[in-house]
């Protein structure tokens, strides 16, 4: 028998990462990403899903710590492990990154160092967090790069990022961030920037990895072909908040929030004649000084009316662990 769900669709207790009504702001106030509450348990795969601008890499930085500066957390709480992230010392962030937190960042071009091999990327994460000797590390490098199914492990070693495919950079990457058994893996785009079959091979290996491993999987993507092939629930963001959320079947197949039936409608369909343009959301994503207190995605939406505009509406349930931030819910 299936357990119960919690009120966001999470499985009970358990989990590895619990957020709670986070709020990250610019220096000045103005908040880019409000109120967002998640869970993710061990062996589970959750899709964060929207536009660029909708704040989706903000909220995986903030996970790890890794807020560039003028952004901070300025309300609510990131627990890791029951740990509050937030509150702790740096050192301990130190810790934890690259150990029983990791992530692969969007382009490994520019987060692989391009004067050190790869193999000395991978070992320095060893040595860091794991100790023991140089040959050890080394070995550790070569079993990491056999997981990831990366050909010739060895000989790759030696080779700098430049040297390799931007599918096999990719590789390393999750390589890199499965170095010490982590409990939470925060995957930033990683399938973007290749093409169909390399993607394709990123996503089966993630999956396969995280059925060996248990892993908890926080995957930020913009295209829900992605989210149907691995995910167990997708949270859709909008403009910094969470507009919609549940089980990835449910949402894919009965969308509730206009903006997620109009993303869904937007994505490319394989029948689709050539000749015919995609569908697209008119308008773009406000800018943060220019969201007003009601739905941030009234401008762009066909369904809006007055209604929409006096304050930003609650999470109300649209199914069994389905939920969406729209008022025409209640009319339903």
């Amino acid at each position: 028998m299936t357990a119960a769900l919690s009120s966001d669709g999470a499985p009970p207790g358990g989990a590895v990462l619990r957020v709670e009504q986070l709020t990250i702001s610019l220096s000045d106030g103005v908040p880019l990403v409000q109120d967002l509450d998640l869970d993710i348990c061990a062996g589970e795969t959750l899709a964060i899903v929207g536009e660029s601008g909708c704040g989706k890499s903000v909220t995986a930085l903030a996970l790890m710590g890794l807020l560039p500066p003028g952004l901070s957390i300025t309300a609510g709480r990131v627990l890791f492990g029951g740990e509050d992230l937030g509150s702790m010392p740096e050192s301990r962030l130190r810790d934890l990154r690259g150990n029983a937190l990791a992530m692969v960042f969007q382009e490994p071009m520019t987060a692989l160092n391009p004067v050190l091999t790869v193999g000395t990327q991978i070992e320095e994460v060893v040595l860091r967090h794991r100790g023991g000797s140089a040959r050890q590390a080394r070995a550790r490098a070569v079993e990491l790069l056999e997981r990831v199914q990366l050909p010739d492990a060895a000989q790759r070693l030696r080779a700098y990022p430049h040297q390799i495919s931007g599918g096999q950079r990719q590789r390393v990457m999750i390589a890199m961030a499965l170095a010490c058994g982590p409990r939470l893996l925060v995957a930033d785009e990683p399938t973007t920037a290749l093409d169909v079959s390399m993607q394709a091979g990123i996503l089966t290996l993630l999956k396969d990895l995280q059925r060996d491993l248990g892993l908890a999987l926080l995957l930020i993507t913009h295209d829900f072909s992605v989210v149907g092939q691995i995910a167990d629930r997708v949270l859709v963001m909008y403009a910094g908040r969470k507009v919609e959320q549940g089980p990835t079947a449910t949402v894919l197949s009965r969308p509730s929030h206009p903006y997620t039936q109009l993303l869904l409608q937007a994505r490319p369909h394989g029948n689709l004649p050539r000749t015919q343009r995609l569908a697209e959301i008119p308008g773009m994503v406000l800018p943060p000084h220019e969201r007003g207190a009601g739905c941030t995605f009234a401008p762009r939406c066909p369904q809006a009316h007055a209604a929409c505009l006096p304050v930003f509406p609650a999470l109300a349930s649209a199914a069994p662990d389905h939920r969406a931030a729209c008022v025409l819910i209640n009319g339903r």
